[in-house]
């Protein structure tokens, strides 16, 4: 089976094929992901989307080499031609900062509180490069500037706290950048700021891609992100891809019901105030004892007998648009709202 993705045209940076992923605990196995399949050329976004445990940040964790010893990782994650999957430590440390750089979600646990922003910034630069202390000093307030970090040489010489929420993540983004990486994951990388905050973050995001053709991993469960700022997205359901297309294509154009929902609660300037927001109903499903059939039947209203015995397979069924339901929901209008395109 050919991988969806943008960039059949020319090679992929990053070419990922049947990944899986599997923790194992004392009597039991969770079965975190199942099966990924996705093509992301250089210079584009790809979001990733769905619900806590759906299996987006384990997946891009995968690519890192940040799995516990539980974790069991097969299929493949070929990066500028070189296999990840089942890389010694070694290669793999000399890769990430490197090549691939990652922003976590909550930079308050991510940056040593004990040392100042510039050390930690100089640290990542020491890291991969032979950099005397004035240079380093020097890129590291670039990389501030960069950044947008408003006094950025003053801002060297502070500590974590002394920086907003939104100035930390400009911090970490700074760190991650450190090493002119050619892939950037951003796991969840401005859930825990203002809805402004975020917004300028994102642009900061966009603009770096464009200016450094960096490919960017963004992994998320707010739709109004990737409708805003992805070319391509990932939905995915208890480990698997259940739909994939370009922003454009599979919001306006939404084939699974597990899609539908998510877009069916997003909250809408319309609804009146006080109104109970919509949400799925029922619960994921236990990833130690996955279903014969589809996994979101339990919670689908298009669900019949067939859902519930056998798996869709995920397949093209559109030109560029993948998914993976029996009962593909029908074209209808307006599905994302304006507010958040």
């Amino acid at each position: 089976m050919s991988a969806p993705g943008i960039g059949d045209a020319g090679e992929a940076l990053l070419e990922v094929r049947d990944l899986r992923v599997r923790f194992h605990q004392p009597g039991r196995r969770v079965d975190a992901v199942n099966g990924l399949t996705y093509r992301l050329p250089a210079g584009r976004m790809l979001a990733i989307i769905g619900e806590s445990g759906s299996g987006k940040s384990v997946s891009s964790r995968a690519l890192m080499g940040l799995l516990p010893a539980t974790a069991t990782v097969s299929g493949s994650a070929r990066f500028a031609g070189t296999e990840l999957v089942g890389l010694s430590e070694a290669e793999m440390r000399r890769r990430r900062g490197a090549e691939i750089a990652m922003v976590f979600q909550d930079p308050t646990r991510s940056l040593n509180p004990t040392m100042r922003i510039g050390v930690q910034i100089t640290e990542a630069l020491h890291a991969h490069a032979d950099l005397d202390r004035a240079t380093a000093q020097r890129r590291a307030v670039e990389l501030l500037e960069l950044v947008r970090l408003p006094a950025a040489a003053r801002r060297f010489h502070e500590y974590p706290h002394q920086l907003s929420g939104g100035m930390r993540q400009r911090v970490m983004i700074a760190i991650a950048l450190a090493s002119q990486p050619r892939l950037l994951i951003a796991d969840e990388a401005t859930t825990a700021l203002d809805v402004t905050t975020q917004s300028q973050i994102m642009e900061l995001l966009v603009d770096l891609q464009e200016r450094l053709g960096m490919a960017v991993v963004l992994i998320s469960h707010d739709l109004g992100l990737a409708a805003g700022y992805a070319q391509d997205v990932i939905v995915m359901y208890a480990g698997r891809a259940v739909e994939y297309a370009p922003a454009g294509t599979l919001f306006d154009h939404v084939r699974m019901p597990y899609t539908e929902a998510l877009l069916g609660a997003i909250p809408r300037l319309e609804r009146e105030s006080h109104a109970t927001l919509p949400v799925i109903p029922g619960q994921p499903p236990d990833l130690t004892r996955l279903p014969a059939g589809c996994p979101f039947a339990p919670r689908c209203g298009y669900a019949d007998e067939r859902c519930a015995a056998e798996h869709p397979l995920f397949a093209e069924h559109e030109p560029g648009h993948w998914w993976a339901c029996w009962h593909p929901v029908p074209d209808a209008p307006a599905r994302v709202p304006e507010e958040v395109r």
